[in-house]
């Protein structure tokens, strides 16, 4: 037995006012962030152009949530920033900084300024008292919010001792994440031999146990959906298109609503494919890890790479293979198995499983492996085979 951080995330039913409550909230912390980068990207043009020093090129979050609280909110104009909590508010400043330290550090590209549109700022709460974050089976205990009602009963366990929390908002449906203190013991059983792992875009995955998983974005429920997505994208440019030439009109105000309606339609449906995807990956990853191989072994795909085949590039995405390999590490460590990550220059599918022989001239087409040996087997299987029974890989 281990300690354990795991985290929970369920829809919540908030009431009118919580709702109320939230949108507030998140209202304050997309400001806040936004004006943390852009306070900062100021300072930095003023730096470059000589006006100051580089020491004053920078505000740390520490130094801007005092500069709101001193001397910001206690104007009129600004009162609304009270109706975030306090520990939100600093959390949504801290999260701006983190963003900008890794642009500087040429970590990721120059972050974002949040819309209102994307719904992609969280609440963050921590537990400070007693009373807060107390599960319950039908309800939770948030700080400021107090309880709200969970749309799925018992999916948290009841009683648990919970660190810390977030609430989010997502195509007009609300969101509680919590981080929860357990104690773990891994299942018991034998371990049975290893297992090789070929990801891929024609099928998710093809495993040197003979187990294929199949391709669920060709299933004909997605393509529906897909054909229904790009219809009511139409719809709503129309609307767009029609907004711009009755931008003067006295039915502009009801041309708003009814494009912010079909934001929302299109949104609903984007929530629905994604949601559809995440789950047949959680399925997968658990038909695989219940069998407790001693090891699975993966390849280090080069995603980014793959991205930059046009013709690949929407078939990469939406297969999701870096969400994938984060929920498999996480399975693994909780089931005690090793995750081996071979190179990405590994010649797993010119490599014959046979005899070893390596066959430069394979092309993306050939979805036969054919080797001078005789050796004759499915391109994806011979891969998966030949992770298997790597030698040379990195434990995740």
């Amino acid at each position: 037995m281990r300690k354990l951080l795991r985290a929970y995330k369920v829809e919540i039913k908030p009431t009118h006012k919580q709702i109320e409550k939230i949108n507030q909230s998140i209202g304050v912390c997309r400001w806040l962030y936004n004006h943390y980068l852009f306070t900062n990207s100021q300072l930095y043009s003023q730096y470059k152009e000589g006006f100051i020093d580089k020491k004053e090129s920078f505000i740390s979050a520490n130094d801007f949530d005092k500069y709101i609280n001193n001397k910001v909110k206690c104007l009129e104009k600004y009162s609304w920033i009270n109706n975030c909590g306090s520990k939100a508010r600093k959390k949504a400043i801290q999260n701006a900084e983190t963003a900008y330290k890794r642009f500087f550090n040429g970590q990721c590209k120059f972050p974002r300024f949040k819309k209102k549109k994307n719904d992609d700022i969280k609440l963050y709460f921590p537990k400070n008292n007693k009373g807060d974050w107390k599960v319950d089976r039908h309800r939770i205990m948030i700080p400021t919010l107090k309880n709200v009602r969970l749309k799925e009963y018992g999916y948290i366990p009841v009683g648990a001792k919970v660190i810390s929390g977030t609430v989010s908002k997502k195509y007009n449906r609300y969101y509680v994440s919590v981080i929860i203190d357990t104690d773990w013991t891994i299942p018991s059983g034998e371990y049975t031999e290893g297992i090789g792992i070929d990801l891929g875009v024609k099928d998710l995955a093809i495993c040197s146990n003979k187990q294929k998983f199949k391709n669920i974005n060709k299933t004909q429920k997605i393509r529906k959906l897909e054909k229904k997505l790009k219809n009511e994208q139409k719809r709503l440019s129309r609307k767009y298109e029609s907004l711009k030439l009755r931008n003067k009109n006295k039915k502009g105000d009801a041309t708003r609503q009814n494009i912010q309606k079909q934001i929302v339609k299109v949104q609903s449906i984007h929530q629905r494919l994604t949601n559809i995807r995440t789950d047949y990956i959680n399925k997968t990853i658990y038909e695989i890890v219940k069998q407790k191989p001693r090891y699975i072994t993966i390849e280090d795909l080069n995603v980014n790479g793959m991205m930059k085949n046009r013709h690949l590039s929407k078939a990469v995405v939406q297969q999701k293979l870096y969400e994938f390999r984060n929920k498999l590490n996480y399975k693994c460590n909780l089931f005690g198995i090793e995750l081996r990550i071979v190179d990405r220059f590994y010649p797993s599918s010119k490599l014959c499983n046979n005899c070893g022989s390596i066959k430069s001239d394979l092309k993306l087409k050939d979805r036969i492996y054919k080797c001078h040996c005789g050796y004759v087997e499915d391109r994806d299987y011979n891969a998966s085979l030949n992770l298997k029974d790597a030698k040379i890989y990195k434990i995740a």
